[in-house]
């Protein structure tokens, strides 16, 4: 038997799953703010457990998935990649609680955006200095091998 659920998500009141029903993909998609072609990447990707079928070939979701698909969106916002999301979930269907991967990860994310902070630092210096000998455009100056002396 088929229902709908309904539920609160930042805010805005959806469409949700009774707990006990399945939904069908587009359901879901509207529930967790994406597209039916996303869900169905994610299934493919192993993010998503395959959903039942339908006689008719539907994929039936259950109301666990939209839950996942919420995690799924989590780590994205926390800038993990797709592998390392799913590699957080293999731990968490392992039966165990990937607590501790979780933030051995997040660490690894976070020593990678200082290094990134840190070159683009000097990037913004470097440009700054060019700019600064740019200030006074002298085009006489420039031969034609330099393109622009500038740079």
């Amino acid at each position: 038997m088929r229902g709908y659920w309904t539920f609160q998500r930042r805010g805005r009141s959806s469409p949700v799953i009774n707990q006990e029903k399945t939904v069908r993909i587009g359901e879901l998609a509207e529930a967790a703010g994406t597209t039916t072609k996303t869900l169905r990447f994610y299934e493919d990707q192993g993010l998503l457990p395959p959903a039942e079928r339908t006689a008719a070939g539907y994929r039936d979701y259950t109301p666990d998935a939209l839950a996942r698909v919420d995690f799924i969106h989590r780590g994205q916002t926390a800038a993990l990649t797709l592998a390392q999301i799913r590699q957080i979930l293999d731990v968490r269907d392992g039966g165990q609680a990937p607590c501790e991967h979780v933030r051995n990860l997040l660490e690894t994310r976070l020593a990678n955006l200082d290094e990134q902070i840190q070159q683009l630092l000097v990037m913004r210096e470097t440009i700054a200095q060019l700019r600064v000998r740019a200030s006074h455009i002298e085009p006489d100056t420039c031969s034609a091998d330099q393109v622009c002396r500038y740079l």
